[in-house]
């Protein structure tokens, strides 16, 4: 009962007033299950990526923390390749930090905020870490690369695809090819069947002159 209030609570200000990159609605109109999506922060090697997650809210919710994974492949120290993420508040007391005065909003600010910040000192991708630490130019060349091919943005979709207008303009013309090469076409076989009669005309005369 109390979890139902909460989420209600939770999802009005969330459609309201959502987090800066961050938005969250339900799925299947089940407050136990969210959807989130968030927008890679500029200036990091995830900027303008859409960033897919799902959220189980537990049926203890506010007093156990909700379970958050990323849907959409990160490459990320602290994000595994299951989509899950190594973040204290995500985890209860005393190896976590979450309490119940923490909410759904508050979570996906902070994991916005682990996409600028990432801690290597406590990795779930260990290799990654190290990479991370020790050359940072190509850790960030492998996460674009990441985001660009997992979390492509809609502008980027749209330049894969042709122009509409375009295209448009291309069936016109080829439509108007297509009339104007059989108008020319109906116009030769008139002409040839006005020649072809002439002809007939003509032999015929000279039948009857011989």
């Amino acid at each position: 009962m109390q979890r139902t209030a909460r989420m209600k609570r939770e999802l009005q200000q969330l459609e309201q007033s959502p987090p800066h990159g961050v938005s969250c609605w339900m799925k299947n109109d089940s407050i136990e299950q969210l959807e989130a999506q968030i927008v890679g922060p500029t200036g990091t090697p995830y900027e303008g990526g859409i960033f897919q997650l799902e959220i189980d809210v537990p049926e203890r919710y506010p007093f156990e923390p909700p379970k958050i994974r990323f849907v959409t492949p990160v490459y990320h120290p602290n994000i595994d390749n299951a989509g899950r993420i190594c973040l204290d508040s995500l985890k209860m007391p005393p190896k976590g930090a979450w309490k119940p005065a923490l909410n759904i909003s508050t979570l996906l600010t902070s994991i916005h905020l682990l996409l600028s910040e990432a801690n290597p000192d406590d990795p779930l991708m260990t290799d990654i870490a190290t990479e991370f630490q020790s050359n940072r130019q190509l850790f960030e060349k492998h996460a674009r690369e990441w985001t660009d091919k997992y979390a492509p943005s809609q502008s980027q979709d749209k330049e894969n695809q042709p122009p509409k207008e375009k295209t448009e303009i291309n069936d016109k013309a080829s439509t108007s090819d297509n009339i104007f090469t059989s108008n020319k076409a109906s116009t030769s076989n008139e002409m040839s069947g006005k020649h072809t009669h002439a002809e007939q005309q003509t032999h015929a005369k000279k039948i009857k002159l011989g």
